[in-house]
C-alpha cells in the first residue's frame, strides 16, 4: 500500500508525513519501521524493507525520503538519483500490492510524476503553498538555518530544544538530511560543494550506525552538531 505525501509547501509536507509514521506506530507498536533515505535505495533495500512478508514476518512501514527531487544542478549524486528514480519506477506495481505501508515523501514531486505515483497510490496527502504562506508550521526554521550558517552551538541549542519539545530524533535527522541535499543542489557560502555531500554522507552514516546500535540517535544528533 502505497501512502504519497507531496506538495510545494515542504516543511508541511515533511510534517504531516511524520506525524503520520507517529500516529501509526503508536496504533499498533509491533509495526516494525524503517526509512530510507534516496543514497540508500537500491533494490536489495527495497525489497527487504518494503516488499518481505510473510508468516514469520511482521508487518512493516517503510519511509521512502525523498526519492526524487524535483529540480537540482548538476552534480556527482545525478547517478544515484537516476538509480532511485528507476528502482521506484520498476517496483511501484509490487509496492502497490504490498501489505506493507510504504509513505513516499516526496515535496516538489513534478506533476507528471505525482500523476503517475497518485494513481498507484492507496491515499495521496498533497500539501501546497500558497502564494502569501510564509513558513509552514511544524517546519523547524531555526534548526535548518542553525545548519545552513554552519553555527555549531545554534544547531546543539536548537536539536535540545526540538527534543525537550517532543520532537521524535528520526524526524529531526530527516529535516537535517533533507538540508543536507538542499546545500548540495543550491549551494552555500557556508559549505563548499565537498563538504555539503560529506554533510549527507555523514549523515547517512550517523543514521545506519543508530540502527546498527550504536550511540543513541539523540546524542548522536547531539554530538554530530557539535563537529559541524
Amino acid at each position: 500500500m502505497i501512502y504519497l505525501f507531496y506538495g510545494s509547501d515542504v516543511g508541511k509536507v515533511r510534517t504531516k508525513a511524520f506525524d503520520w509514521v507517529a500516529k501509526a506506530r503508536a496504533k499498533e507498536p509491533n509495526l516494525e519501521y524503517v526509512r530510507l533515505a534516496r543514497e540508500e535505495l537500491t533494490v536489495p533495500t527495497l525489497e527487504d524493507a518494503a516488499l518481505s512478508g510473510g508468516l514469520f514476518v511482521k508487518r512493516l512501514l517503510v519511509l521512502l525520503d525523498d526519492p526524487f527531487p524535483s529540480a537540482r544542478a548538476k552534480s556527482d549524486d545525478e547517478d544515484v538519483e537516476e538509480t532511485a528514480i528507476g528502482i521506484i519506477e520498476e517496483h511501484i506495481d509490487a509496492l502497490a500490492a504490498s501489505d506493507n505501508a510504504i509513505i513516499i515523501l516526496a515535496p516538489k514531486l513534478a506533476a507528471a510524476k505525482a500523476k503517475k505515483l497518485a494513481a498507484k497510490a492507496k491515499v495521496e496527502y498533497k500539501f501546497d503553498k500558497p502564494a502569501t504562506q510564509e513558513v509552514a508550521r511544524g517546519f523547524n526554521g531555526n534548526l535548518v538555518n542553525a545548519l545552513a550558517v554552519r553555527s555549531r552551538e545554534k544547531l546543539w541549542l536548537e536539536i535540545n530544544r526540538a527534543l525537550i519539545a517532543g520532537d521524535a530524533p528520526e524526524m529531526l535527522h530527516g529535516l537535517l538530511h533533507w538540508k543536507a541535499r538542499d546545500l548540495m543542489e543550491k549551494g552555500s557560502r557556508a559549505w563548499k560543494p565537498q563538504e555539503s555531500r560529506h554533510l549527507s554522507l555523514t549523515l547517512i552514516e550517523l543514521l545506519q550506525n543508530s540502527r546498527r546500535g550504536g550511540l543513541d540517535l539523540a546524542l548522536s544528533l547531539e554530538r554530530f552538531a557539535l563537529s559541524v
